[in-house]
This record gives structure tokens, C-alpha cells and sequence, in this order.
């Protein structure tokens, strides 16, 4: 005899209201699930960014939660990280609502290759993570570590250079090409005598610049220029913030980055307002917050590694390449490029990209290391000295 397999019914004996956000630019659907409603989550929708009326349907199932079982029960909310960023989790907060905020790849979701998604499913899943999170299971999602909005606007000045930085190059780029195509090469925009030098380029074939290339290739220069200042202005308040955190008397942590040779003031503003300003319980969190924690791959006799994550901050891990490349220049005698040529010595030279990945991982926690308790890498070379 067969007997029939019914679903686990949802836990219904709950000590608080459950609410999931699933968000979007036009409509936020809301799903939630009250005590003494039974199994059923009630759903409905208001207009994107209609902060008012959402809190307004939320104490509306505050009072009908209310009703039926003469308590007063609090509000648990969830949402994505994504476009809409962290005012409505401060909002809510601020209401006194607990708000919780879920990394979207951190969720489990079905293997099968070809899986129904809507936002009425979304919302069902984001809900059943949270009850699952709020149990205490394990590894059920991974929640996002809010910042202050003081710290993430400190965020801003390094990521805006980084992005005139990247338009720079495609201007930079850009004109190279147009003069190319005519048979000049060894031409620099970013140099000072740039309008003087376009005055005088020839053609291969030894004509004068075309009329309407000559003034493309002039305007692309006006945007240059309009970048290169904007670019001064950024570093400007760059580095007026690292004197500003080296004048506190109780974060004297960029100091200590600064005192590092190798490691100038723009690493120093990545590293503190991406990683270090954190607390991290030990140097397995921080190397996972920066995507260069490995992944292993175990079933049965298979054991193999595949490599980071990448899971983390990117451009936390971007730097910390860049400056593992830096490291080895600067700090020749050090513990870590000790280590790095022994095993690059050791493959013949070969597998020079992961281990300069597995370099800018040990990089990062000695500098956490010695930020935090002034923990000094073997061989270290210090501005002072």
C-alpha cells in the first residue's frame, strides 16, 4: 500500500509578523505571513518607492495580528540587496521595524535546468528564507552587513575616481584610434602640449589632419580635459578624507596603511572604506568578504579546488591584485614575496596568475592583521625607517 506524500506544512506558531519585499521599479510586492492565519501568506502590492503606504499596510497587519490573538506582535522584514540600495532598510529601522537584507546569490533555489521564477514565487522563497534564517539554520542565506550612511558615502570618492579613470582611458583610446587610421602613431593625449602637437601631426602620406577629424579629435580633447579636472578635484577630497581619519585619535589605522611602502593613498582609501573600517572575527570572514576564499569541489574521490569565489567585493579584490603586483617591487624581502618566488620557483616559473590571487589573499590579512593589532609582516619595509 502507497501511502500519500504530503508537503510539510509551514510552521504556523510564529513569534512575529514575516514580511518579504520583493522589489522593483515599478510595483514592490509584499508577502507576509501573520500568526493565527494558518499556512496562507497574504500578498499585495504598492506603488515602487511608496514608503508611506507600505508602512501603512504594515500596521495593518500589525492590528489584524492584533485581533486575533490579543498580542502584539513585532515586524520581520527581508529584501534583496540590489538597485534600491539601503534607504528603505534604514526606514524601516528607523519605524522600528527589524530589517533584514539577503545577498540574492546567497539563496538556495532548485538545480533543475529549467525552474519557474516570479515575483509571487520570489516572494514565497525570500519569506521561507527568513523564517529559516530567524530558526538558526546554518548556511541558509548570507545577510548583507548594512553600513552607516557616513560610511558608505566615504565609499563614493574612490569609486567616483575609479569611474573618470575608466572614461580616461576610453577618451585616451579613442583618439589614438582616429589618428591611427591615418597613419600617425606616437601621438599623447594626457601630455601638456596636446593642443600644439595636434597643430602639427601630418597624415602618413603627408597631407594635414582633415577638417572634421581634426576637430573630432579636438572636442574628444575637450572632454579629456574636463576629466582630468574632475579627476584632480576627486583626489582633492581623497586626500583631504585620509588626513581627516589620520587626525582621529582613535582611528589611527590609515596612518598605519600610509606607513607602508607601497601602498599610497589611493589603496589606503580602498582597503579602509571597503574592508577595514568592518570588524572581522577571523581571516577566513574578510578573505570571503573579498571574494578570494577557495571553493572547494568534493564528492566521493573527486577533491579539487576551483578557484575563489569571487563571491565578495569586487573592487576590494581588483586592488588587491594590483597591489600584490606593487608588493613584490617594493617589499622584495618580505615574508610574502619570499613565499610568492619559492613557489613560482617551484612550478618553473609556471601558474604565476593563481598564485598572485593566493598572494593577495595573505596580503589582505596581514594588513587586517596589522591594523587591528598591530601585528607587523616579517620584512616589511615602513616610510619611518
Amino acid at each position: 500500500m502507497n501511502a500519500t506524500v504530503n508537503p510539510a506544512p509551514i510552521q504556523t506558531d510564529l513569534g512575529a509578523i514575516f514580511v518579504s519585499l520583493e522589489l522593483s521599479r515599478s510595483t514592490w510586492l509584499v508577502t507576509s505571513l501573520s500568526p493565527a492565519s494558518g499556512e496562507k501568506m497574504s500578498k499585495f502590492s504598492v506603488i515602487a518607492g511608496d514608503a508611506a503606504d507600505l508602512l501603512s499596510r504594515m500596521s495593518v497587519l500589525r492590528d489584524k495580528a492584533l485581533h486575533r490573538t490579543g498580542r502584539a506582535y513585532p515586524i520581520i522584514t527581508i529584501q534583496e540587496a540590489g538597485l534600491d540600495g539601503f534607504w528603505l532598510h534604514r526606514l524601516l529601522t528607523r519605524e522600528g521595524i527589524e530589517s533584514n537584507v539577503v545577498d540574492p546569490a546567497s539563496i538556495t533555489v532548485s538545480r533543475r535546468r529549467r525552474q519557474a521564477k516570479t515575483d509571487r514565487l520570489d516572494g514565497e522563497t525570500l519569506l521561507r528564507t527568513l523564517m529559516a534564517h530567524k530558526r538558526g539554520e546554518p548556511r541558509v542565506c548570507a545577510m548583507v552587513h548594512v553600513p552607516s550612511p557616513e560610511e558608505e558615502d566615504q565609499r563614493r570618492v574612490s569609486r567616483e575616481r575609479k569611474t573618470l579613470t575608466g572614461e580616461r582611458v576610453t577618451h585616451v583610446n579613442r583618439i589614438k584610434g582616429l589618428l591611427y587610421s591615418q597613419g600617425i602613431s606616437g601621438y599623447e593625449p594626457l601630455h601638456k602640449d596636446r593642443r600644439k602637437r595636434l597643430d602639427e601631426l601630418k597624415t602618413g602620406d603627408g597631407r594635414d589632419l582633415p577638417v572634421h577629424l581634426k576637430r573630432q579629435v579636438s572636442r574628444e580633447l575637450d572632454r579629456l580635459e574636463l576629466l582630468l579636472e574632475q579627476i584632480k578635484s576627486v583626489e582633492a577630497e581623497r586626500n583631504a578624507f585620509l588626513g581627516s581619519q589620520v587626525k582621529k585619535a582613535n582611528q589611527p589605522q590609515v596612518e598605519i596603511l600610509l606607513g607602508i611602502k607601497g601602498i599610497g593613498a589611493e589603496v589606503a582609501t580602498i582597503l579602509w572604506t571597503e574592508a577595514l573600517y568592518r570588524h572581522f572575527d577571523n581571516r577566513r570572514q574578510i578573505a570571503s568578504y573579498a571574494g578570494l576564499a577557495p571553493t572547494p569541489w568534493q564528492s566521493g574521490s573527486i577533491d579539487r579546488e576551483q578557484g575563489v569565489s569571487k563571491a565578495g567585493n569586487p573592487r576590494l579584490r581588483v586592488t588587491l591584485v594590483q597591489t600584490a603586483w606593487l608588493w613584490l617591487r617594493h617589499q622584495p624581502n618580505s615574508a610574502l614575496s619570499k613565499w610568492f618566488r619559492e613557489r613560482t620557483q617551484a612550478n618553473h616559473g609556471r601558474r604565476k596568475k593563481s598564485t598572485i590571487v593566493a598572494l593577495a589573499r595573505k596580503l589582505l590579512v596581514a594588513l587586517w592583521k596589522y591594523v587591528t593589532s598591530g601585528v607587523l609582516m616579517e620584512g616589511v619595509i615602513t616610510n619611518k625607517v
